[in-house]
């Protein structure tokens, strides 16, 4: 469980529940009841039913982005793109301006270079494989020091240039005109 606190200081208790259908010995499970919240349940889990250690620790990572960027993943837009939160970070990471993710209260107040760091994990952990993305001790680790990280790859569920490609060409529909008579017998 971990306390989160929105922007008006209400205390909140999350959790990333899924850690719990595990058997101790248990690394991967798949089940055929996908529960959980969509934007924050990982692409193996929501397409497949398959759920690993791994799997909350790509729903952390949203919620890390979020904080960072004061916005929920599911009501993020954008006028520029059509990203969502995953993808807009990304956007940002590729062409350095990670600065530009973080919500004004929270770049008021912050140690640039940890939320910065904190942006770099977070990417690293909504990889769109499960094998990609670190453990959460592992996460621990690197929010707990100043090691080099590893380079992230494009997030999961990211909105690429192929959607905005097919948005801007996209024609409008037509209007079919249909007439039915109904004879009765």
């Amino acid at each position: 469980m971990v306390k989160v606190k929105e922007p008006t200081l209400t205390s909140k208790i999350s959790d990333f529940g899924l850690a719990r259908r595990f058997k101790g010995y248990e690394t991967r499970v798949k089940t055929k009841n996908v529960v959980g919240t969509y934007g924050y349940i990982p692409p193996e889990y929501a397409v497949h039913g398959v759920f690993s250690v791994k799997s909350d620790v790509f729903s952390f990572s949203v919620l890390v982005l979020e904080i960072v960027s004061g916005m929920k993943k599911r009501e993020f837009s954008s006028h520029e793109h059509l990203d969502n939160l995953l993808g807009h970070a990304w956007r940002l990471y590729k062409d350095g301006k990670c600065l530009d993710l973080v919500g004004a209260p929270l770049l008021d107040s912050c140690v640039v270079s940890k939320v910065l760091r904190s942006i770099h994990i977070g990417l690293l952990c909504v990889q769109n494989h499960a094998e990609d993305r670190p453990t959460m001790s592992s996460v621990v680790l690197m929010l707990g020091n100043d090691g080099v990280l590893s380079q992230p790859k494009s997030p999961a569920f990211f909105t690429g240039p192929e959607l905005k490609l097919c948005a801007h060409t996209r024609q409008e529909p037509s209007v079919n005109n249909v007439t039915i008579s109904l004879t009765g017998r």
